[in-house]
């Protein structure tokens, strides 16, 4: 019965990392989740380069409103995140 509960768990999507804090993409959808958060974070830096030095308050709120929606769709879809430092010799 137990396998059954850990089976119907959601889809892990970010892992943990094993130092620090935060997440990395293990599965095609979480790729697909960072490729598109560098594509879209970079793109006007490419598309508008003059208008982004011009404003580039606003292209840093621009940035920070992204970052925090990647976060969100890293806790709702990793692993919960924690600090982490594990010593070299840990074999776990």
């Amino acid at each position: 019965m137990d396998d059954i509960v850990i089976n119907m768990e959601k889809n892990i999507w970010f892992k943990r990392k094993q130092y620090g804090w935060g997440w990395f993409p293990v599965t095609w959808q979480g790729w697909i989740i960072t490729l598109l958060f560098i594509g879209i974070t970079t793109a006007p830096t490419f598309i508008y380069p003059k208008e982004v030095h011009d404003h580039i308050v606003i292209f840093l709120i621009y940035v920070s409103v992204l970052s925090c929606g990647l976060i969100y769709i890293c806790m709702k879809t990793g692993e919960s995140p924690k600090w982490q430092w594990k010593d070299k010799n840990d074999k776990n």
